[in-house]
């Protein structure tokens, strides 16, 4: 079973390779990132101890631009996963139609005895040293037309703000386009926030058009509870999709009636989890994924459906908003049973998207109103899925498939119009 997100990975950019039957040398090129960069920094805590610090940068691609993809802090991040996120992002860029390669990055977040940190637990003081110091030590690789990094897994705006700034102060020069996800005071493009969701809502919509779907009477149920899981079922909510189940770190929630998903997000901000909304039955994580629904949305971390359990799922349509949510095995699976997965690189990819508008508005120095963004938005989601449906039905494969070999495309195009092959 592929597990491991980096030979995950490498296995579909070989399916995609083979379908397209690209020469093994360009294959090779794809399946490897360009560049790593380890580092290790101290950090004095507010306790007095000074805990040594792990990060990466990988940034695995730039033939269509500059590399393109988020931080994120995390206790399991590793050099692999990194790896394969910026692999990802390169394939994300491309079904998007960006003028991006991919990038990713990550700190380790580990105590002095190897147990697990929670950024969550950490003062704001301890993020900003460590969100400075990370951007000190990759310095060097970072910039506009270089690569840009973003939030992702438990960083946000603020930790954006601390990145730019102290980049800023490197350069000696105010660069807001160096990082994107920012905040609006400084730089941050309006609709960032809901636009993974909001990319997400669009080719699901396009989706349901190809069986003659709408929104009104459909079930779903969302695993994940932050912003793109949040933002996600509200949205749905709202579409008139009876969202019957959602989850977050500490375990999920069922009512077959529905649950009121406003209430459901203020319930978890003033307590912190899902758990123990009134009137909903406590569910696993686990069964959430096995629920009798039409629409799955997979919003959390890696590896969430597998073969050990895609016999089990009962959707009709999934919609990976998390990276690499679903394996190779069970993605056969599924494609057997007749599911419809929307794949984490055309699924999550609106994120990246606004991130590429709140890149062009730094640049340009004009800022667009929400209408204007959501608009754009629609557009490239539109447009990203109608490539990536025409490509799967091309080569009579699922949709994973031809979102790789659309992205393949786009990317070996730009080597060889580039030199980068021969």
């Amino acid at each position: 079973m592929t597990k491991n997100p980096f030979k995950a990975f490498q296995k579909r950019v070989d399916a995609a390779a083979d379908l397209l039957k690209l020469d093994p040398h360009i294959a090779e090129m794809l399946k490897w990132p360009k560049q790593v960069l380890e580092v290790r920094f101290p950090v004095t805590m507010d306790d007095g101890r000074v805990i040594t610090f792990t990060g990466w940068r990988a940034r695995h691609n730039d033939a269509l631009g500059p590399t393109k993809g988020g931080i994120r802090y995390h206790w399991d991040v590793c050099r692999d996963e990194i790896i394969a996120l910026s692999g990802w992002m390169t394939f994300k860029n491309a079904t998007a139609g960006l003028p991006y390669g991919g990038a990713k990055g990550g700190i380790r977040f580990r105590d002095i005895d190897d147990s697990p940190l929670n950024p969550k637990d950490l003062s704001d003081r301890e993020i900003e040293e460590i969100s400075r110091k990370f951007v000190d030590a990759i310095y060097d690789i970072l910039g506009p037309q270089k690569d840009i990094p973003a939030p992702d897994v438990y960083t946000n705006p603020r930790i954006m703000a601390y990145m730019v700034d102290e980049y800023s102060r490197l350069r000696g020069e105010w660069t807001p386009a160096a990082f994107t996800g920012k905040p609006l005071s400084i730089g941050g493009s309006v609709g960032r926030d809901t636009a993974t969701a909001r990319g997400g809502f669009f080719v699901l919509k396009e989706a349901l058009k190809i069986v003659a779907l709408k929104f009104e009477g459909l079930t779903a149920a969302v695993q994940g509870f932050g912003n793109a899981g949040m933002n996600e079922a509200l949205f749905l909510h709202e579409a008139g999709v009876k969202v019957v189940a959602v989850s977050d770190s500490k375990g999920g929630i069922f009512s077959g009636d529905g649950l009121n998903i406003p209430d459901v997000i203020q319930f978890k901000r003033e307590r912190g989890t899902v758990v123990g909304f009134p009137g909903a039955e406590k569910i696993t994580n686990e069964e959430l994924l096995t629920l009798d629904v039409d629409v799955l949305v997979p919003a959390a971390l890696e590896n969430q459906i597998t073969a050990d359990n895609a016999e089990d799922v009962k959707a009709r349509f999934i919609l990976e908003l998390a990276n690499g949510p679903t394996t190779p095995e069970a993605d056969e699976i599924l494609y057997s049973k007749g599911v419809m997965v929307i794949p984490d690189i055309l699924a999550n990819s609106g994120g990246v998207t606004v991130s590429y508008f709140e890149w062009v508005q730094n640049i340009t120095g004009f800022y667009w109103s929400k209408e204007e963004v959501d608009k754009r938005l629609s557009q490239m989601m539109i447009k990203a899925f109608k490539n990536v449906f025409d490509t799967s039905k091309e080569f009579n494969v699922d949709m994973r498939r031809g979102a790789y070999v659309s992205a393949m495309r786009s990317i070996v195009s730009a080597m060889r119009d580039r030199g980068m092959i021969k």
